[in-house]
C-alpha cells in the first residue's frame, strides 16, 4: 500500500505490469483478448461513465449541477483502479480512483452488497474538499464484486459556518461543513431514511440537497445496469482481461509520450495570492521534475508550509493536478485510466500546503491551489517544450457565492457561480477569451436561470477588452459580469485567485490583467473586494466582476534569426 502522507503513486491492478511493445494504438502483446473486443469494451466503459454525468444533469435539482455541470463520473475496477471516466472536471477525475481505494480501507469488500450506494466526502479518504460528495456503488456480476461506479457532485451547501460552505476565514476543517465518512444511504431495499434525515438536517436548502442525492444514486444505478449488459455479453473473465489490457496499453503509451520529453531536471514555481486568513503574503507552490526514460518524478517538497486558511490541497488533489498536466503536455489522446499513471511518482512533504494536517481547511485548495500546481509544472517545462504549453491563463474558479432567501418563493437559495477569463496564448495562436483553462470544465449558469431562481439580476455581460497580455500572440480577454441584488439581503463569498499575481507570459510575452471585484453600494459608496472574503449585500447593491486576461506568448516584435 502506498503511504499518501509521503508519496502518491498510482499502481495498476495488483501492481502487475504486463510486457508491452509500443507500436500504435490498440496493438497488444501477450493479450488474451481479441483487440477488437478490447476496443468495443473500452468504448462501452467510456460511454457508461459519460451517461452517468448526463443522468445527474437531467435529474438534479440544483442549478449548480443541472446547468453548470459541477460534477464528474468514473468507473473503477474492484480494487479501485480507474478504468473509465466521463468528459468532466480534471480536478475531480484524478482523485476518484483514490476515493475507492481509501473507501475499501474503511469498508472491506465483504460488507458490500448489490444495490448499496455509499456516500462520503472526507478529504483524507481520497477526497478534495467537503462540498464534493462522492456516491460509490459496488457492481456485481456472476456473484462477484467486479467494479465500482462513482458519482461526484458539488453540493451547493454542505453546512458549516457560512452559507455555501466556503469560509475564507476558516482555521479548521470543521468550519467548512459536514464531514461524511463512508455512509450507506441506499440498499437494494431503498433509502435509509434515518441517515438521510441526519444529513439533510445539517445542510442548507435540504429539499434541493435531497434531489441531488437522488440524482447521484440514479446515476450509479444507470452504470450498474449498463455494466450488467457488458458483463452478460462478454463474460466477467473477458471484461476483466480487457481492462488489464487497457491499463497496459495506456501505460505503454504514457511511457512512450514521456520519452518524447528531454530527460533532465527542471524546476518551476507559481504563487497563490494569499490564503484568505493570514497576513496576505503570497504562498509558493514549487516543483522539481525529473524526466527519465519513460517515467517522471514530481517533487513538491519545497512548497510552502500548510496554510492557516482554506487553500490547502490534499495529496490526492496534487496527484490529480500532476496527472492532468502530464496528459496535457505529453499525451492528451491517451485513454485515461490507472495504467497511464504508473510511470508517475509524486512526492509531497508532510505538513506542507500539499500535504496538510488533517484538521486544516481545504475548500479552496481543490480548484485554486490545484491550478497553481499545474502552472508551476508548465513554468518548469518552459525551457524545453514551450511549444506544447499555454501561457498563464485565468486559472482560478473566479467564484462568487450568493446566498439568501428569495422573497418571491421564501426558499433558501445558494448561487455558486464560477467565471472564466482569458486563456494564455500559444506559440502559434492567440488565447481564447472568456474560457475556463486547466482544472475546470464548469459552465456558467445562464442569466435567465439566475434571474428566475435567485434574487439577483444580471445587468451586463461582456468581454473585458484589452485584458490579455501582449506578445507575438496575445493572451485571451477576460469577461465583465455585473450582478444587482434585488432581494432584501444577500450574503456574498468570494474565492478568487489572480487578483494580485497576474497570469504569466511565456517566452517574453507580457502578463494578463489581474482579476478585479468591485462592490457598488446602493448608497453610492464603492469598495474593491479582496479575492477571498465575505460581505453582506443589501437591495440595490451591485457586484462588478472583471476576470483576468491570459498571458502573451513571445515578444511583441519578432527579432531576426
Amino acid at each position: 500500500m502506498v503511504d499518501h502522507r509521503r508519496t502518491t503513486r498510482r499502481q495498476g491492478v495488483g501492481g502487475h505490469h504486463r510486457a508491452f511493445a509500443y507500436r500504435c494504438r490498440h496493438t497488444y502483446v501477450n493479450s488474451k483478448v481479441n483487440p477488437f473486443t478490447v476496443e468495443v469494451i473500452r468504448n462501452a466503459l467510456t460511454a457508461i461513465a459519460e451517461e452517468m454525468s448526463l443522468v445527474v444533469m437531467r435529474s438534479a435539482r440544483s442549478p449548480l449541477l443541472r446547468e453548470a455541470g459541477d460534477l464528474s463520473s468514473a468507473l473503477t475496477d474492484a480494487a479501485g483502479n480507474l478504468i473509465a471516466q466521463g468528459r468532466d472536471i480534471p480536478a475531480h477525475l484524478g482523485i476518484m480512483g483514490y476515493t475507492v481505494q481509501e473507501f475499501l480501507h474503511r469498508v472491506p469488500a465483504e460488507r458490500l452488497s448489490p444495490g448499496d450506494v455509499w456516500f462520503l466526502n472526507l478529504p483524507e479518504l481520497g477526497g478534495n474538499h467537503l462540498p464534493d460528495v462522492k456516491a460509490v456503488r459496488p457492481v456485481f456480476a456472476e456473484g462477484v464484486l467486479q467494479a465500482f461506479a462513482v458519482s461526484l457532485a458539488h453540493w451547493a451547501d454542505i453546512g458549516g459556518a457560512q452559507p455555501g460552505s466556503y469560509v475564507p476565514q476558516a482555521r479548521d476543517s470543521w468550519q467548512e461543513g459536514l464531514r461524511i465518512p463512508p455512509l450507506r444511504l441506499f440498499t437494494a431495499a431503498g433509502p435509509d431514511r434515518e441517515k438521510l434525515d441526519l444529513i439533510l438536517a445539517n445542510v442548507r436548502g435540504a429539499p434541493e440537497r435531497e434531489g441531488d442525492i437522488l440524482a447521484q444514486m440514479a446515476s450509479t444505478r444507470s452504470a450498474d445496469e449498463r455494466l450488467a449488459e457488458v458483463f452478460k455479453r462478454y463474460g466477467a473473465a473477458t471484461v476483466q482481461a480487457a481492462i488489464m489490457d487497457l491499463h497496459d496499453q495506456s501505460e505503454g503509451e504514457m511511457r512512450h509520450a514521456l520519452r518524447s520529453l528531454p530527460q533532465g531536471l527542471y524546476t518551476g514555481e507559481d504563487w497563490l495570492d494569499d490564503d484568505g486568513a493570514s497576513d496576505g503574503e503570497p504562498i509558493a507552490v514549487r516543483v522539481g521534475i525529473e524526466i527519465g526514460d519513460g517515467e517522471a518524478t514530481f517533487d513538491f517538497s519545497l512548497t510552502a508550509d500548510a496554510a492557516r486558511g482554506p487553500l490547502n490541497a490534499t495529496p490526492f488533489t496534487t496527484a490529480a493536478s500532476v496527472f492532468y498536466a502530464v496528459k496535457a503536455i505529453a499525451g492528451p489522446d491517451i485513454q485515461p485510466n490507472a495504467g497511464c499513471a504508473r510511470p508517475l511518482k509524486i512526492i509531497t512533504r508532510p505538513g506542507s500546503l500539499l500535504n496538510p494536517p488533517l484538521d486544516r481547511p481545504v475548500v479552496g485548495g481543490n480548484h485554486e491551489t490545484s491550478q497553481r500546481i499545474v502552472d508551476a509544472i508548465f513554468r518548469a517545462m518552459e525551457p524545453v517544450v514551450a511549444k506544447r504549453l499555454t501561457a498563464g491563463g485565468s486559472t482560478t474558479s473566479g467564484l462568487l457565492l450568493f446566498s439568501g432567501h428569495d422573497p418571491r418563493s421564501g426558499r433558501w437559495t445558494t448561487l455558486y457561480e464560477v467565471h472564466g477569463g482569458g486563456e494564455g496564448a500559444r506559440h502559434d495562436r492567440d488565447g481564447m477569451p472568456a474560457v475556463r483553462p486547466h482544472m475546470s470544465n464548469v459552465m456558467n449558469t445562464p442569466a435567465e436561470v439566475i434571474e428566475a431562481n435567485y434574487p439577483i439580476l444580471i445587468e451586463r455581460q461582456a468581454l473585458r477588452r484589452g485584458s490579455g497580455g501582449a506578445g507575438r500572440h496575445r493572451g485571451g480577454d477576460g469577461q465583465v459580469r455585473v450582478y444587482r441584488v434585488v432581494g432584501p439581503e444577500v450574503a456574498l463569498t468570494t474565492m478568487v485567485e489572480r487578483c494580485r499575481i497576474p497570469p504569466f507570459g511565456l517566452c517574453g510575452g507580457a502578463p494578463g490583467e489581474t482579476f478585479c471585484i468591485t462592490l457598488e453600494r446602493a448608497s453610492g459608496k464603492t469598495l474593491k473586494l479582496a479575492g477571498k472574503t465575505s460581505v453582506h449585500l443589501e437591495q440595490g447593491d451591485r457586484i462588478v466582476l472583471e476576470s483576468s486576461g491570459g498571458g502573451g506568448f513571445g515578444t511583441a516584435t519578432v527579432q531576426p534569426a
